[in-house]
């Protein structure tokens, strides 16, 4: 049995020079160089010591032209060298190496952060003293110096030198050996030679030759062993091994492993989807990120509904729609048996098996297919990612604004989208694993508007009567839902009786909001499990929150009717006459009664009748059976409350 990756030890100065000439350099996922001035002390330490320091990976890499990903030099190696094509790229040890190449190598100065908790960044060249490096009572990391950027060590707020190097005479004299000669050691010991017998004293000479046995040797002389992943090794195993040997830092996503892949293609995906100022050699740039996050951003807000879509997001609704081109191809095609036909996915491994020609072939319909679903969710009264129900359901709701193009706007398809989105939110089903859910929707979906079966998210889609009571927070989508389809059906303020636009939305300050007020709730013994549910709760302006307050919802009733002249502490509103104000409370689905006698549970019981009814005409699906009523009674219950709630959503198929 053959295994795709060899090992071997390999000499520390064939790594360096190869880094140096650009033969081995690194793939464009791998972050930056970060390394404090502590760890490349601790680094130096180990390896003059002769003690193992880890093993490095590679992946060796094929003709230019079919490289799997874009690579980079090793931070610091001469600019000359990057039209090299490496042989290797280092996938495990970028940090040691480059930590080793800047300071052993490389003829400049070491630019750095300090190991405190400030990080200051730092410019350092490093010793090692050669005094403490031989004694047997000094730990070999106290034997590298760090010095600034001069070569001088000051005190006494810079006003006393206490060690200065700024020359190789005065580095002659400190006995101290700069890491920078470990390889290029002839020059800089001719010129030792020649300073201690001029000063006549050979002993330092002789204390040099010993360092050198003992300590430099250990540098120059040193082998890493290299595992080298051959360079047919798949993406997705490039990807795992990295994140293995990588465990400290941050998990490598698709996006970035795509950015080097898709590099190499001549297509820069980074600057697509972050944009790029404007250089002497490119055009400035919008990311698509940034035109997503403006879609629906008013007034002074930063971003919109849509800044909450992330790169591997955008990513997955184009693999749904060229995993769907590829099956229904070969659904086509007479030759090629069911068993055979691709399966749609929208896992990592299909993302990293995204082909650049598929990316560029779908890019600019996802993007407006995103645009789009801004318009959907305005529709929706869903302005802020706070109260968007489900972000990974956009996922597969941008691929098929994408897929229908303008024929979504119909409005027989429209009602379709619609209830499939209230199913998908109601029924809970974007929570996890959602990636299965995402391949059956780009299948189902579009074969269903034009005329075929529901779709599985459509059937699945049901609340259950219970679950209403236990709805508190943002964390549900059903909750953040139901507040949504409140505002969709036309629930105005109490107050104003102004329906919740975008405009009053976001000027008014609108929120979630109890309707037995928290106060009073407590007041009366009653326990958040009872009273801070989503029944208790719906969408109000702040100004008409302060105005109920902790009152009795008979009381801040009252006083909405009544009306209020300005004062110096409250401001005024108009008398509002009960006949009208009963007409808002029933478009919330409130029950009316119950809440001017403020009977709670009454209250409780009967808006969660209330809030079903709401969602089934939304959903399309009968209330769920209870041990109280049939399939047919529930169907029958659900169309009379809606009636009585005076929901005006159309009728869906």
């Amino acid at each position: 049995m053959s295994t795709n990756f060899t090992t071997n030890p390999i000499a520390l100065s064939q790594l360096l020079q190869a880094a140096h000439q650009g033969q081995l350099q690194l793939p464009d996922f791998q972050r930056s160089w970060v390394w404090d001035d502590g760890r490349i002390k601790s680094l130096i330490a180990s390896v003059s010591n002769g003690f193992p320091v880890g093993a490095l990976m590679t992946l060796k890499t094929q003709a230019e032209a079919s490289n799997k990903f874009a690579y980079r030099l090793v931070q610091g190696a001469p600019d000359e060298n990057k039209k090299a094509h490496p042989s290797e790229l280092l996938l495990d040890g970028q940090q040691r190496i480059t930590s080793l190449y800047q300071t052993c190598m490389r003829n400049q100065v070491v630019t750095t952060i300090t190991n405190t908790t400030q990080k200051r960044v730092v410019k350092r060249w490093f010793y090692i003293d050669i005094q403490k490096a031989l004694s047997p009572d000094v730990e070999r990391e106290e034997a590298v110096i760090a010095v600034p950027e001069d070569r001088r060590v000051k005190s006494n707020f810079d006003k006393t030198i206490d060690l200065d190097l700024s020359s190789p005479e005065l580095e002659y004299k400190n006995l101290m050996f700069p890491l920078t000669r470990a390889f290029d050691l002839n020059q800089w010991l001719q010129g030792y030679w020649t300073y201690w017998n001029g000063v006549g004293d050979p002993s330092k000479v002789q204390a040099f030759f010993k360092f050198q046995t003992e300590v430099l040797n250990n540098i120059t002389g040193y082998q890493i062993p290299v595992i080298s992943l051959a360079s047919d090794t798949s993406h997705e195993a490039v990807c795992l091994v990295f994140e293995k040997v990588n465990t400290g830092g941050k998990a490598l996503d698709a996006f970035e492993l795509l950015t080097a892949m898709y590099s190499a293609h001549g297509l820069k995906l980074r600057d697509e989807w972050l944009g790029r100022l404007k250089t002497k050699e490119q055009e400035a740039l919008t990311g698509i990120q940034q035109r997503l996050s403006a879609v629906g951003r008013i007034g002074g807000d930063l971003t919109g509904v849509l800044s909450g879509v992330s790169a591997t997001d955008f990513l997955q609704s184009i693999v749904l729609l060229h995993a769907r081109e590829k099956r229904l191809a070969a659904m086509a095609d007479p030759a090629i048996k069911e068993n055979d036909w691709p399966a749609v996915r929208a896992t990592r491994q299909s993302l990293l098996d995204l082909p650049v020609d598929a990316y560029k072939k779908h890019r600019d319909k996802v993007l407006d297919g995103y645009k789009k679903v801004g318009k959907f969710l305005a529709r929706k009264h869903i302005y802020r990612v706070l109260d968007l129900p489900y972000q990974s359901q956009m996922v597969p709701l941008a691929a098929l604004f994408a897929l229908l193009g303008d024929k979504s706007e119909h409005d027989t398809h429209m009602q379709k989208l619609t209830r499939w989105f209230w199913c998908g939110v109601f029924g809970e089903l974007y929570g996890s694993a959602s990636e299965s859910r995402f391949a059956r929707d780009i299948m189902e979906v579009p074969q269903w508007i034009a005329g075929g079966a529901e779709p599985g998210t459509v059937k699945e889609g049901l609340l259950r009567p219970e679950r209403l009571l236990t709805m508190r927070t943002r964390l549900s989508a059903a909750y953040k839902g139901i507040h949504a389809l409140l505002m969709s059906q036309g629930a105005p303020d109490f107050r104003s009786g102004q329906p919740f636009g975008q405009a009053v939305f976001f000027d008014e300050a609108v929120d979630i909001h109890h309707i037995f007020p928290k106060a009073w709730c407590e007041k009366n013994k009653l326990t958040p499990a009872e009273y801070d549910t989503v029944v208790n709760k719906t969408p109000l302006s702040a100004r008409t929150n302060r105005i109920i307050g902790g009152d009795a919802p008979s009381e801040y009733l009252k006083k909405l009717e009544d009306g209020k002249k300005e004062t110096s502490v409250q401001e005024a509103y108009p008398a509002i006459a009960p006949s009208v104000l009963d007409g808002f409370l029933v478009s919330h689905a409130i029950p009316v009664a119950e809440l001017r006698r403020d009977d709670f549970y009454a209250f409780i019981e009967a808006r969660q009748q209330k809030l079903l009814a709401l969602v089934a005409a939304a959903t399309g699906n009968a209330m769920p059976i209870t041990t109280q009523n049939t399939k047919e009674e529930g169907e029958e219950l659900s169309a009379d409350l809606a009636r009585d709630a005076g929901i005006l959503f159309p009728d869906v198929d």
